[in-house]
């Protein structure tokens, strides 16, 4: 009884500490907030065409970004375990492959967002740890190509995936995504690419960025630096011939704009990014 207590306290201070966060105010310029959402502990990188031999750390990192722009605010990848499973007291949690520690909804907190603030939703893809905390963001209206949306509610449902993690977004104001890039925002500051192969209408996230410049978010066009060095893909592609062309594509686009590619499951790169409260601007 007397655990029973202190974990309900528990929840209660971070819930007081979340109320008197100071409230966001639209930027002047766009930012990028960072969050740690987990990481994931891959025993097998024969699925991806490598070996322990050939990698820094066969660990994925899941980070989930927030998009703030002078017109609104944007959520790319929520996450691969619920804020719902996490502990109060910070004790990691692990599910499968995945571990987690902190609550996103906590560190959107601290910089003074909640879900209910967010305007966009974006999933880079439908895969389970993209998609954790979907559900929270049910309020925002959801950009997504019709195959990804298809996938996510198909019956019977894909094994690649928790449709109980994002079953809320099939309520959401929606914005089915034609082919071509989708200019969120309407000044090229914020658009999404299409990158299928992955998934079925799997995408990448561009950033322009004032001072740090052009970024690619991958979303899981690559999944190690060492599958974008060696040329290697996945066993598990959806369309491995769809992947070849969609990196093609956007290798010609990071070319051309001169944009850094930011691969998301890159362990060792993610941990070097600032994370929230810092930004990038």
């Amino acid at each position: 009884m007397a655990r029973h207590h202190l974990g309900f306290f528990a929840v209660l201070c971070a819930m007081t500490a979340m109320a008197q966060a100071p409230k966001a105010h639209p930027p002047t310029t766009l930012r990028l907030y960072v969050f740690d959402c987990g990481k994931l502990n891959m025993p097998d990188l024969g699925r991806y065409e490598l070996t322990k031999e050939e990698v820094v750390t066969n660990y994925m990192s899941v980070p989930c970004f927030l998009v703030a722009h002078p017109k609104g605010t944007l959520m790319w990848d929520v996450g691969v375990i619920p804020d719902k499973d996490l502990k109060p007291d910070g004790t990691p949690v692990t599910l499968g492959y995945a571990i987690a520690v902190t609550p996103l909804r906590a560190q959107m907190a601290k910089v003074g967002y909640a879900p209910a603030d967010i305007n966009y939703l974006a999933l880079s893809h439908f895969h389970y740890d993209h998609i954790a905390n979907a559900n929270d963001f049910a309020r925002a209206t959801w950009l997504v190509r019709k195959p990804e949306w298809d996938i996510m509610f198909a019956d019977p449902p894909s094994d690649r995936t928790v449709p109980a993690n994002y079953k809320a977004l099939k309520n959401s104001k929606t914005i089915i995504l034609k082919d071509g890039d989708y200019d969120v925002f309407g000044d090229g500051t914020v658009v999404i690419k299409p990158a299928p192969g992955h998934s079925p209408a799997h995408q990448v996230l561009f950033l322009k960025l004032a001072k740090t410049g052009p970024v690619v978010l991958s979303g899981d066009l690559y999944h190690y630096p060492e599958e974008r060095r060696l040329k290697k893909f996945p066993k598990t592609e959806f369309n491995k011939e769809q992947t070849a062309a969609s990196r093609a594509e956007i290798e010609a686009f990071l070319k051309k704009s001169g944009a850094q590619l930011w691969i998301q499951h890159d362990f060792t790169a993610n941990a070097k990014l600032k994370k929230a409260p810092d930004y990038y601007e």
